[in-house]
Order: C-alpha cells, then sequence, then structure tokens
C-alpha cells in the first residue's frame, strides 16, 4: 500500500517544533509536577494495601556496646503483634548486606557499633502497637570503649570495629579501623616546596551535614504466592537494593521483584539500604504486607549521611602568583560500616588538588572505621570537603601574595588538555577561568541599608531579619569567590551501564513511545529528559514514561550526576535502535514507490519519515501499522580504571563538571548572625538538555552548599551519641534563608557525551559553601576554618 501522507515538501522549522515540541533543548512541564505541588501525588509513605501490618524497628540507644541478653518475651504478648524477629530469627547465612564491602548486618548481633543500629523488629496490624511492642523488648547492654576520631581509631590499643574484615580494601591500609586510603604523588613536591617565594597552611574541619530529604524512609512489602516477595520502596538504585536484599532473604532475584514508589528527594541518603530488607522479612514471615515508615527522629538513624572531615593543606606559590606544589591529608569519618567511603576516599583524594594547574603534589586521603553515625553518599560525594579546605588555601595564598583572589585563581585555572595529578589528561572543555570572569562581572546587589522603610533600614533585610537585633549598626558586607570540580558518573573502573527499553507503536490513531527504565526519579526530573529525548530521536509528540522496576535491567543509581549522562544515553542509543528498525520496515513497504528510501539519511520528525531535506516519504502510522517496533540494550560510557594504590595514577573518571560561585553576605559582627545576601553562579552544563531544570539543580546545589556553609550540622558527641536528630534541632535553609541566585549556564558540549551534556546535579554544591566562607571572612577578619560556621567563631567571648 502506499503512504497517504500528501505530496513531500519541506517542514519549515516552525512546522518541526510544532510537531515535536518538547524536545531536547527545551523546557517543557513535568509529567509529575501538577500532581506534587497540588499535594495530589503518591509518595512511598502514602501506600496502603487493606490487610497490612505495619512494622517498626528497635534501636541501640548505644553508640558502642556488646549485646548480653534480648527478650522478646513480654513483646509477643501485645495484643496485635504478628511477628518479633531478631538477628537469631534472619532465614539465611547471609546476614550482612553492603554496598561495596558487606559489613553492614541486617539485625545487631553480638555488639551494637552506633547509635541507633537496629536490634529487633516487630510486625503489628497498627503503627502504635508496633512501637509499644518494640518498646517491651528487653536488650540488656554492657558498654564498650567508643571510637570517636582518628586519635581513638587508629591508636595502638584501639578496639577493632571490624577484626575480621577481609574486603579487598583491607590489605592496603595501615591500620584495620581504615576503611579505605589512597595517596597520589605526582612530581616531587618536596623540590618544589623550596623554589616557592611564600608558602601557606591550613587546617580545616566539614562537619556532619545530612540529606535531610523531606521524604521518610518507607515502602510496602507485599508477599507473593510463588513464595517472593513484590517490595514498592523509595531509593536511588533498585538494582543495588536488589543484589542486597535476596541473598539475605535466601530468594533468587528474580523471586524479589522491586517496584519503585514515589521518591521525596534523596542527594545519596537512599543509595544505602534502610528498611527494605526488615519490611521484607516481616512480610514473609507473617504472609501479611508489612509496611514500615520511619518519623523523622528515626529518619536521622536510618541513613548515612555525609562525611565529616579533617583536613591539612599545605601551598606554595611563586611571586607572581604561580602555584608551585601541594601537600594535603585528608581524613573523613566513615563511621560504623563501610557504605560508599572507598568511593568518597577516591573522590576527595583525585579531587583535592582543585581546578588548578598543579604538578607536584603529595596527597593522602582515607577514610576511618568508628562509633559515630554511618557516612556514605551525600551529593558531592568527597569533593565538597576538599573543595572547602582548597578554596580557603586559594584565598590565603592569595592574602600573602597581595593579589586578588580572583586573578590568582584566573593564572592557575586548569584548561582542556590539562593534566591531573592522577595523570588523566581532561579532553573536554574546563572553562575555569572563563566561570570565574562571568560569575565577577554578574552586577552586585544593593547594600541591606539602602532597603528602607520610611527612611529607616528595613531590618528585615538585615542580619537577624524579623528578631530586630540591628539597625544596621555593626553590619559589615562582604564578598568572596570560590570555583570547583566534580567527577561525573561511577569511577575507578565501575561498570557504568544503563538499560533502556523502547517500544513504538500506534495508540488511538498516534504514534506513541514507551519509554521503560530503572532509574529512580527522585525529583531530579529524569522522566522529563527521557521524554525529551524520545521526542527528539523518534520525531513523535506522545510518550509514556513506563514505571521503573526490576523487570527491565539496571539504570545505575540516581546519584553522582550520572543519569542524565548514561540512562539519557541509553535512552537515546536504544531510541536509534528503534529508528532504525521503523526505516527498515519502511524501506520493506514503500522502498518501491520512492528512490530516497534508499538514502542513509532518513530522519523520524512529526510522526513522519522524512529525508535530510525535509520531503515527507510517509508517515509513522502507516509505517508502524498494527505491528509495534521494540528495542531494549545497555550503553556504557567509556571504560574507567582503579587508582593505583601507592602513586594515585590512572584514568579513574569519565568527565568533570565546573562551577564558580560568588556570594555576598552581611555579617553582623556583634552578634555573629550572618545573612547570605546572594550567591551568584556560573555553571558549564555542555548542553542544557532542559534549561530550566538545569537552572533548578543549579540553585537547588547552591542552597544545600549554603546550608553546610552557616547551619547544617549532625552534632555527636564524644559518646558518639546524637545530639539532635530533628528538624527542630537540625537545621536547614527555609526560603527566608535562601538569597538570590542569578544563573549563568555555560553550554560547551563534551563530545565524548550525549549531546554534549556534562552532568549539572552536584558542582554548585561544592563552590557555594567555600564562597559564603570567603564572603564572611572577608567581612570579620576572622579564619573561620571550620563549615558551618557558628556566631561564636564570629565573635569572641
Amino acid at each position: 500500500m502506499a503512504p497517504t501522507t500528501g505530496p513531500g515538501r519541506t517542514p519549515t522549522k516552525l512546522d518541526q517544533g510544532a510537531d515535536t515540541k518538547g524536545g531536547v533543548g527545551e523546557s517543557p512541564l513535568r509529567p509529575d509536577g501538577t500532581l506534587k505541588v497540588t499535594g495530589e501525588f503518591a509518595y512511598s509513605s502514602d501506600m496502603w494495601h487493606e490487610d497490612m501490618l505495619w512494622g517498626c524497628t528497635l534501636r541501640s540507644p548505644h553508640a558502642h556496646a556488646e549485646i548480653v541478653s534480648v527478650d522478646i518475651s513480654e513483646a509477643l504478648q501485645q495484643a496485635g503483634v504478628h511477628a518479633v524477629l531478631t538477628y537469631d530469627d534472619l532465614p539465611t547465612e547471609m546476614k550482612n548486606y553492603g554496598l561495596e564491602i558487606k559489613d553492614t548486618p541486617v539485625l545487631a548481633h553480638g555488639r551494637v557499633r552506633h547509635h541507633g543500629e537496629p536490634v529487633a523488629l516487630v510486625a503489628a496490624d497498627h503503627p502504635e502497637t508496633a512501637r509499644r511492642a518494640a518498646a517491651k523488648i528487653k536488650v540488656e547492654y554492657r558498654e564498650l570503649p567508643v571510637v570517636h576520631d582518628e586519635e581513638s581509631a587508629l591508636a595502638k590499643d584501639a578496639p577493632l570495629l571490624h577484626p575480621d574484615r577481609d574486603d579487598d580494601h583491607a590489605r592496603h591500609v595501615p591500620h584495620p579501623n581504615v576503611v579505605h586510603r589512597q595517596p597520589i604523588v605526582r612530581g616531587d613536591a618536596g623540590a618544589a616546596a623550596r623554589r616557592a617565594d611564600v608558602i601557606v597552611t591550613g587546617e580545616y574541619e566539614v562537619g556532619m551535614q545530612d540529606q535531610a530529604f523531606l521524604g521518610p524512609e518507607s515502602g510496602l512489602a507485599v508477599p507473593a504466592e510463588d513464595g517472593g516477595v513484590d517490595l514498592y520502596i523509595a531509593t536511588q538504585w533498585l538494582h543495588s537494593d536488589l543484589r542486597q536484599i535476596a541473598p539475605v532473604l535466601g530468594l533468587p532475584e528474580e523471586k524479589v521483584r522491586m517496584t519503585l514508589s514515589g521518591v521525596g528527594g534523596a542527594f545519596g541518603g537512599r543509595e544505602d539500604l534502610s528498611m527494605q530488607i526488615h519490611a521484607c522479612l516481616l512480610a514473609l514471615v507473617t504472609g501479611k504486607p508489612v509496611k514500615i515508615v520511619y518519623n523523622r527522629f528515626e529518619s536521622f538513624f536510618g541513613h548515612v549521611h555525609r562525611h565529616p572531615a579533617r583536613l591539612w593543606y599545605e601551598h606554595g606559590a611563586t611571586y607572581d602568583g604561580k602555584i608551585t606544589h601541594m601537600k594535603c591529608r585528608i581524613v573523613l569519618d566513615g563511621g560504623a560500616y563501610a557504605s560508599a567511603s572507598p568511593a568518597v576516599v577516591g573522590n576527595a583524594a583525585s579531587l583535592s588538588v582543585g581546578p588548578y594547574v598543579i604538578d607536584d603534589v603529595e596527597i593522602e586521603a582515607l577514610a576511618l572505621y568508628t562509633n559515630n553515625p554511618p557516612c556514605g553518599a551525600m551529593r558531592g560525594f568527597g569533593a565538597v570537603q576538599a573543595c572547602f579546605a582548597y578554596e580557603a588555601q586559594m584565598d590565603k595564598l592569595a592574602a600573602e601574595l597581595g593579589m586578588d583572589p580572583v586573578e590568582l585563581r584566573r593564572r592557575n585555572a586548569m584548561s582542556q588538555g590539562t593534566l591531573l595529578p592522577t595523570g588523566q589528561a581532561v579532553d573536554s572543555p574546563a572553562p575555569v577561568a572563563e566561570l570565574l570572569r562571568r560569575v565577577k562581572a554578574m552586577p552586585l546587589p544593593l547594600e541591606a541599608q539602602w532597603e528602607t522603610v520610611g527612611g529607616e533600614p528595613d531590618v528585615r533585610a538585615l542580619p537577624g531579619g524579623l528578631s530586630n537585633t540591628t539597625h544596621g549598626e555593626g553590619v559589615v558586607r562582604g564578598v568572596g569567590y570560590a570555583v570547583g570540580i566534580k567527577n561525573v558518573g561511577f569511577s575507578e573502573g565501575f561498570d557504568d551501564y544503563s538499560t533502556a527499553r523502547v517500544r513504538l507503536e500506534v495508540v488511538g490513531g498516534e504514534p506513541v513511545a514507551m519509554v521503560h527504565t530503572a532509574m529512580a526519579e527522585v525529583g531530579q526530573g529524569g522522566i522529563t529528559v527521557h521524554a525529551q529525548i524520545a521526542r527528539t530521536e523518534l520525531g513523535v509528540a506522545q510518550v509514556t514514561i513506563h514505571p521503573a522496576d526490576t523487570q527491565v535491567g539496571s539504570a545505575g543509581s540516581t546519584s553522582a550526576s550520572r543519569q542524565t549522562y548514561v540512562t539519557g544515553g541509553a535512552v537515546q542509543h536504544v531510541c536509534r535502535l528503534v529508528r532504525e528498525q521503523v526505516l527498515e520496515r519502511g524501506r520493506e513497504r514503500f522502498g518501491t514507490y520512492h528512490p530516497a528510501w534508499a538514502s542513509a539519511e532518513l530522519l523520524l520528525e512529526g510522526g513522519k519519515v522524512v529525508t535530510d531535506g525535509g520531503e515527507v516519504l510517509a508517515s509513522l502510522v502507516d509505517v508502524l501499522g498494527d505491528e509495534p517496533v521494540e528495542a531494549e540494550d545497555e550503553w556504557r560510557h567509556r571504560p574507567t580504571e582503579a587508582f593505583d594504590l601507592k602513586t594515585g595514577q590512572g584514568f579513574g573518571h569519565v568527565q568533570y563538571s565546573f562551577a564558580a560561585h560568588r556570594a555576598v553576605v552581611e555579617v553582623d559582627t556583634e552578634l555573629g548572625l550572618v545573612k547570605v545576601v546572594e550567591l551568584a553562579c556560573a555553571q558549564d552544563v555542555g548542553k542544557a538538555m532542559n534549561p530550566q531544570a538545569v537552572e533548578g539543580q543549579i540553585q537547588g546545589g547552591t542552597v544545600q552548599g549554603l546550608g553546610l556553609a552557616v547551619m547544617e550540622e549532625i552534632v555527636v558527641d564524644a559518646r558518639a551519641k546524637v545530639r539532635n536528630p530533628s528538624f527542630t534541632d537540625y537545621l536547614i535553609p527555609t526560603i527566608l534563608d535562601t538569597p538570590t541566585i542569578p544563573v549563568d549556564v555555560l553550554e560547551l558540549a563534551d563530545e565524548h557525551a550525549p549531546y554534549g551534556l556534562r552532568g549539572a546535579g552536584e558542582a554548585p554544591t561544592l563552590s557555594s559553601t567555600p564562597a559564603v566562607l570567603a564572603a564572611v571572612r572577608a567581612a570579620t577578619g576572622r579564619a573561620l576554618p571550620r563549615v558551618p560556621v557558628r556566631p561564636e567563631h564570629i565573635v569572641e567571648v
């Protein structure tokens, strides 16, 4: 049958835009946006099953203690209780799990290693019944000495938190309480130091930050007739969860079916398991669906946090501002279990120089086991801690040289082709100097004193806000700059791939594409971008996103700024496989009607098959008919390699992203109060796949960096106990704390990446923190080597 489309013509740009609106480079509405802003979106904590039970976890009140005995008899007698489980009730010999190192027990056995560690589980017919029953479980503890810092962890007589560890990292560490160590040596830092005209050193500290996602850990496990379980869960990586859950349950992976439920934020805090195994265990034991929802207090104990860090740095430079060398030692507190600490160490070490050309370096980064809360992935992943220190060093070095701090950075800025300390060349644009130039050139905001009410300064614009603590006296403005470098994607030889399945068929007389991946949509907008890619590659207006689950291959984690790159790359790749099948079918059906079907340059645009010159050959409806076209495949970026464990050399990262900030602050120097007036950002994103979403990612990352700078910290005392597990005492920026955030986006394509894009989500989190501190230092003259900065750090008491 001949095509039923009209005569061939060359569509105008307007015609193409009208037919394929919402493609790559545009900012279509998010498919989940309306539901979220109206409160109708179903998050994991909203899930319900008519006959479900409620699960509850009993947690340790101690940071380090021997478990002498556990008595569950009184809890079992509670009316409405269906099950009480302890370590002895676990169904297999596999009783531990972990991302890289399987050192985290499902339930504590023998001893607990951190405050809040799970000890027992309860399932009951009401959440309050479950909580009351858990409170009746009697656990006898004998407290043990606490390992809480570097000194206590590395002492000769230090308690060994994992004395029987046999992971790959154990053979390369100087002490059993070291999770992982990564040195990097390049050139001769000692000889270079002797050529320096000035040398500056500094010791810095970064507090423990929480991801503070608003949706608590929650999920629903439903036992299945085949002896398996269906788990509906808010997570960042379905298949990683699956690989850890199935062995503990004693089930093959195909009998643990996982479906992503609504995720209320993540930022790294959902990479590790929380209640997944617990819910499944209770469901399989009781034979009933079991729902677990953490309250905010429990959430602080239920996920990992950002590694607190202590950092020592030395930089040297000649009088003309050329950096001669760098030495540093970075100590990260990994807490009780490994989580992602080895990878965080690799990032901290390899990015510790910052976006600068320094040929001679001596670097050591390590993570420790302690009895503090477990730490793992959080936005910025090791680079945040390093950036705070090396940017403070840049300001200190500039002051010693009597040089403008932006000019010092510009003179030493890396560019495309720069060799990193790991020996890897930066083989895509690295516009560090240009980002600094742009952010410095942005207009400065007016001083708060210019904002008046009735001729008097508007106190709402001053530090202290509506507390009316000042009318401008003692208020000093400061301006500070910072720039950072962040890797994109999984590194050090990790097989970083994603899987996509795409189906193209006629529905209701229109061509419709369905995209199916296991990507976790955690709020970043990935499902929007996948639809944009499908519209662009297949020339269709209608795209359906299949719910993410484990019935398709892994998409990797929604972390490391990788999903648009890797899963977006998979969607692009599979869409092109589908397109080739469509074109081949068209050639078979209609090739005899028009010689252009033999062309290799045929496109799908506006629901039609067209030549590269715009001539219409057929509609997709006619080509597809009643037979859908479907393809599924994996896609990988270029391979990386592990860093050498002695020298740190290796092609460790596939891509880098860069962002620069200028912070403008006003400080009440008498009370130590800080108001951030503006946080301007310039960032290269390679290709803005969705410009509005890119701007949102940059602004969101900037605010998280602001939080670390001036307010966010989990306070852990000398007994390794968390003192502030609530949003009453753990403060995060609200809209009242959020300054104006002007954004300047560069699009310098990375030829190795799909569409030239560059992962954008993490880079702004790095440089916003040191920019704020640089501005506060400029206003106060104080050294301020620690974040978050507090009033007592600013005002001498």
